[in-house]
């Protein structure tokens, strides 16, 4: 517990200043978008932006982190993200948009980099899964209330206010940073191009297993997990014929029972071990979205989308803590930014991935797909990804 106290101000808090902005702009930037071009595909990648920024940015943030540290690269992602937040309401273009977002998303890489280093180095396997979490569960929570609140600011200000109110959160995140972050000392002397790629290739050598089983899953989790926000809706409003609100009820009920969950989650990955949480999230997820294709009316959806919730909530930091607990003591960055673009290539893909089979086989073939995704990495994360849980980092490095 005092470990975890010791965490919400250099941690915790600048999470959930974060989360609650990103949380703003989920209604906000298509909508704005819409505003600058008419076309739904160019509206779709002013929303993908970030995200490639993000997995784009992945593995040089890794690369960076030994060689600029810890605090110093947290510092840069949220300035970067409150720069390009903030820039967008600014400078009333398409194309700023897009190139902002994109820059915002590269800052977020290096905040989730270098947090989640932070945290393999402030934590230890036995209070890991508690501690991760923790964190899952307060970036849910800033996610489930943001959108309310940006959609009120928007209302009442306009549509580049919201951009204006994140920005400020990520500036107020780095204020927090300066202050209670502990400084640290780069891991190592810069390195010409060639020389940090080397690097990386023999890490990725030497961490191949771990890589291809447990980075497998990882991306299996994530095209699930923003799967499940193309079909649900799409079901609900093609499908069902429900409105806006009921549609946003329903996302709104599940997230609710999502975020409920996270301490009893981080107990059950602390005590019992990672797949006792991280196996079960995925096959109860799994059932929810088969569960999709039977619902014939607004109750049978709310039952599809509690089941979700329950099963991705038994999961909050599952993989964050699967990957906390696989990454090794030399060449830490390089691994966690090789895991978390895997993630944010599933999180990437798995909109496009749903969209595709709903036009080839119907949001019914789409869902059901959803859940073999989701069954697949329950059983891969069963039978080929090691228990982490009693050696944590030396068993990995072992």
């Amino acid at each position: 517990m005092r470990d975890r106290l010791a965490l919400v101000l250099p941690v915790y808090v600048p999470t959930a200043l974060l989360s609650a902005g990103a949380g703003m702009l989920i209604p906000t930037v298509p909508l704005y978008a819409l505003t600058l071009q008419e076309a739904f595909v160019l509206v779709s990648f002013a929303v993908a932006a970030e995200k490639i920024g993000t997995m784009l940015g992945d593995v040089p943030s890794g690369m960076m982190l030994d060689r600029i540290g810890r605090k110093r690269s947290m510092l840069v992602g949220t300035v970067a993200i409150a720069i390009g937040t903030i820039g967008v309401a600014l400078i009333p273009s398409y194309w700023a948009l897009l190139v902002l977002r994109f820059v915002a998303g590269v800052g977020s890489s290096m905040w989730n980099i270098s947090r989640m280093a932070h945290l393999v180095s402030a934590t230890t396997p036995r209070d890991r899964g508690k501690v991760l979490a923790s964190y899952g569960g307060i970036s849910r929570i800033g996610t489930f209330a943001g959108p309310g609140v940006g959609g009120l600011i928007a209302l009442a200000y306009g549509l580049t206010a919201p951009f204006i109110a994140a920005g400020l959160l990520a500036l107020a995140a780095a204020l927090v940073a300066v202050r209670f972050i502990p400084s640290d000392t780069p891991r190592a002397a810069a390195k010409g191009h060639r020389a940090a790629w080397r690097a990386l290739g023999t890490l990725a050598r030497a961490q191949w297993r771990d890589l291809a089983t447990a980075g497998s899953a990882q991306f299996c989790s994530s095209v699930m997990r923003q799967g499940r926000h193309v079909v649900v809706p799409l079901y609900g409003a093609t499908v069902l014929g429900l409105d806006v609100a009921q549609v946003g009820g329903l996302v709104t009920l599940s997230a609710a029972i999502d975020m409920c969950l996270f301490l009893p989650a981080g107990i059950i990955s602390d005590r019992l071990g990672r797949k006792f949480a991280s196996v079960p999230c995925f096959t109860i997820m799994g059932l929810g979205m088969a569960l999709i294709p039977f619902a014939a009316d607004y109750t049978g959806l709310m039952i599809a989308v509690s089941v979700i919730g329950l099963g991705n909530g038994l999961g909050s930091g599952a993989m964050l803590t699967l990957g906390a607990d696989l990454a090794p003591d030399e060449g830490t960055g390089e691994f966690l930014g090789v895991w978390r673009m895997i993630g944010d290539t599933g999180q990437t893909s798995g909109p496009v991935i749903v969209g595709a089979l709903g036009d080839v086989v119907g949001l019914a073939g789409a869902a059901f797909a959803l859940a073999l995704v989701g069954w697949a990495c329950a059983g891969t994360l069963a039978a080929f990804v090691r228990e982490t849980k009693e050696n944590g980092r030396t068993r990995a490095a072992a």
